[in-house]
C-alpha cells in the first residue's frame, strides 16, 4: 500500500522546515548547536496544544545528576487522578529539546489514556553526554514505577533509544520496572554498524548519517562507548525486558537498527512487537493529520489499554 498523500506532502514540508541537511564537518556543526543552545529558552512549548493551560497541569521537578539540575515536567488532564504514568523520552539526537510537536503528541495519549505524563528535559550533547541524565531518569522511572498502578517507558527516536537504555538499566538493577515499552523510530545503535544503513539513508529525506554519527559521539562520549549498553542498547542482552511495541518505516536511516533490534529480541526471547510500515518516514506517528499516524495511534491504545 503506498503512503498517503498527506504523508508524502509532509516527507516533503517537514525536512524543510526543520531545515534538515548534511553536516558540513563535525566542527561546525559542534559550534553551530552550541551557539544555538546558549539562546534556548527551556519552557514547555504548548503552542500546538490549544487551551493547554486550561486542559492540563504542570509540575516541574528538579532532578540532579553529575553535571547539574535539570528539570522534569509532570503533565497531568485537569480534573483526573490517573493510575497510569508514561515515562517519555523525547527525540532530536540527542542534540534538541523538546520541540511543540513532542508536547502535542504526549498530551494526546495523556487524555486518550487517562494518564500522567513525566517528560525529562535532559541535558543536551554535545555539551553533555549520557552520563549527566541516565542515572538520575532511571531513579525517576524507578520511583513512577513504585508510585504507579502501571509505568510505561516510552520515547521517540534517540528518545526511544533512551528509554530502551533506561529500561536495561531498571531491569540490571532489579527494583520497580516498567510494565511496557513503547517505541518510534528508536535510535537503538549508535555504531550505525548495520550494513543497510547506508542504503537506507539514500532515501531518507530528513535523517543524515553524518549528523548521525557526530551526535552519537558526543553523546556517548568517545568512539570507545558507542557500544554501551546505555549508549546503544540494541546491542546489550536484552532477555528479562519488558513487553514492547516499537514502529518504524522504511523510509529511515534508523530503520536497520529497529530491524537488528527486532532480530535480537527474537533470539532473547524478548516479547518486542515490530510494525514496519513500507515507505514511511522517521517518526511518522507523531506527524499530524496524516492517516498512517491515526493507525499508530490506534495500534497503540490498543496496545496500551
Amino acid at each position: 500500500m503506498s503512503p498517503s498523500r498527506r504523508h508524502e506532502a509532509l516527507a516533503w514540508v517537514v525536512p524543510r522546515l526543520r531545515r534538515s541537511r548534511e553536516l558540513d564537518s563535525p566542527a561546525a556543526e559542534r559550534a553551530r548547536i552550541e551557539r544555538w543552545h546558549a539562546g534556548l529558552g527551556r519552557q514547555l512549548p504548548t503552542r500546538l496544544v490549544p487551551r493547554f493551560a486550561r486542559r492540563f497541569s504542570v509540575v516541574t521537578e528538579v532532578l540532579t545528576g553529575p553535571a547539574g539540575e535539570f528539570a522534569s515536567y509532570v503533565v497531568t488532564p485537569r480534573g483526573t487522578d490517573p493510575h497510569r504514568t508514561v515515562v517519555y523520552l523525547h527525540g532530536g539526537g540527542y542534540v534538541a529539546p523538546i520541540d511543540p510537536f513532542h508536547l502535542r503528541y504526549v498530551c494526546r495519549l495523556a487524555t486518550d489514556l487517562g494518564a500522567r505524563i513525566v517528560l525529562p528535559d535532559y541535558p543536551l550533547a554535545p555539551e553533555h553526554t549520557w552520563q549527566a541524565s541516565h542515572a538520575a531518569i532511571a531513579d525517576l522511572a524507578a520511583r513512577w514505577a513504585d508510585d504507579s498502578e502501571e509505568l510505561v517507558l516510552a520515547g521517540d527516536s534517540a528518545g526511544g533509544g533512551y528509554a530502551l537504555a533506561v529500561a536495561l538499566t531498571l531491569r540490571d538493577r532489579g527494583g520497580p520496572q516498567a510494565s511496557r515499552l513503547l517505541l518510534h523510530s528508536p535510535w537503538v545503535d549508535l555504531t550505525t554498524s548495520t550494513p543497510e544503513t547506508e542504503r537506507f539513508t539514500v532515501r531518507d529525506p530528513w535523517l543524515f548519517l553524518g549528523k548521525l554519527r557526530a551526535y552519537a559521539e558526543w553523546w556517548a562520549g568517545s568512539p570507545d562507548d558507542l557500544d554501551r549498553p546505555e549508549v546503544s542498547p540494541a546491542l546489550a542482552d536484552l532477555a528479562g525486558l519488558p513487553p514492547a511495541l516499537m514502529f518504524c518505516g522504511t523510509r529511515d536511516t534508523l530503520a536497520p537498527g529497529c530491524r537488528l533490534l527486532a532480530r535480537r529480541a527474537a533470539e532473547a526471547g524478548w516479547d518486542l512487537d515490530y510494525v514496519e510500515v513500507h515507505d514511511l518516514i522517521h517518526v511518522y506517528p507523531l506527524l499530524p493529520l496524516i492517516p498512517e499516524a491515526r493507525a499508530a495511534h490506534r495500534r497503540t491504545l490498543e496496545y496500551l489499554s
